[in-house]
């Protein structure tokens, strides 16, 4: 392992952040809360990467410039997580594997080189948790998961149903991600499940044609008159045991709490009720993660990047062996 060079906090035999006793922490590359790259270390467990892909979404891009957002904003994260009484770096190997180049000029080949390159890094590690970029990018990678998996429960954290059929005759966008999974059989449409979901419809038909897919939904008012135990327990049981997918949407959580988005919608979770709730996935058969949809032109103060970050150190928490 080439760690020599860079003081790391190691564990047994994971590297693990660079320490910030040695190293102030706005200092150096930024990788995910200061991780070692892939090419750092001969083994890894879990891998974060990016994917700056945004030529799906149907209202404000940039999207695309979620990844280096999301990582610049991990820089403070800290290697103990003291609500799950978990060490998620020190108990696995996890690394920045950097990003996953995609076409930004057709999305068809892009979806198609995402996940040739999401196939090839899960030959070198046992899991992934992914960056967006738009919501286009979940598709490919539940392909490449159904492939070694089969139907695939999705625990689905957005402010939108991604159910609807097509925008301007394009099949493939970042609100259509979810009806071409189910048309592909990638779901298993007794365990999947949407969080959040709030807002104006085009019509009472996006939630029939949703319910006829297999989503069952927690809207954003349950959540307010429900709370998080209720959100949890609901969750808990759509999912069971099956291999399940997490996909968050920081646009699920109100404005206020993640104004860097390109499809806002007032009346969010906020941060501290994701969190939560995400954190309740510990001991669930995860098999792969993402956040998507973060648009740092639109954020402020790093609001939106601190959140999604802190979204993502959760769900690598979760991972975590101990939570298996």
């Amino acid at each position: 392992m080439s760690h020599e060079k860079t003081p790391r906090v190691v564990t047994g035999e994971n590297i693990g952040q660079v320490d910030a006793t040695k190293v102030p922490r706005f200092a150096g590359i930024t990788t995910f809360a200061l991780l070692p790259q892939i090419h750092e270390v001969s083994k890894a467990d879990v891998a974060i990467v990016g994917v700056p892909f945004d030529a799906g979404v149907s209202y404000r891009s940039g999207a695309r410039f979620g990844p280096s957002h999301v990582r610049e904003a991990s820089r403070l994260l800290r290697p103990f997580n003291p609500a799950t009484q978990t060490s998620p770096f020190g108990i696995q190997q996890v690394v920045d594997a950097g990003d996953f180049p995609a076409n930004p000029f057709d999305i068809e080949d892009a979806i198609n080189s995402i996940h040739r390159s999401y196939d090839e890094l899960s030959e070198r590690v046992d899991n992934i948790v992914t960056i967006g970029g738009d919501h286009t990018i979940t598709l490919p990678i539940l392909r490449s998961l159904f492939a070694k998996h089969g139907p695939i429960s999705v625990v689905h954290f957005d402010a939108h149903l991604d159910t609807w059929d097509s925008y301007f005759g394009a099949d493939y966008t970042h609100g259509t991600t979810f009806r071409r999974a189910s048309e592909e059989g990638l779901l298993d449409p007794e365990g999947c499940m949407h969080i959040g979901i709030r807002g104006s419809l085009y019509g009472a038909k996006d939630l029939t044609d949703d319910k006829a897919i297999g989503f069952q939904v927690f809207s954003s008012i349950e959540f307010q008159d429900l709370g998080v135990v209720e959100a949890i327990k609901k969750m808990k049981a759509r999912v069971d045991k099956r291999p399940v997918y997490i996909s968050v949407d920081i646009d699920v959580l109100d404005p206020a709490h993640a104004p860097g988005t390109g499809t806002p919608e007032a009346g969010g979770l906020t941060s501290r009720e994701l969190l939560s709730v995400i954190r309740a996935t510990a001991g669930m058969n995860i098999i792969g993660a993402d956040i998507v949809e973060v648009a740092p032109a639109y954020d402020f103060a790093q609001i939106t990047g601190v959140a999604a970050s802190h979204v993502m150190f959760e769900l690598i928490s979760a991972i975590a062996p101990k939570n298996r």
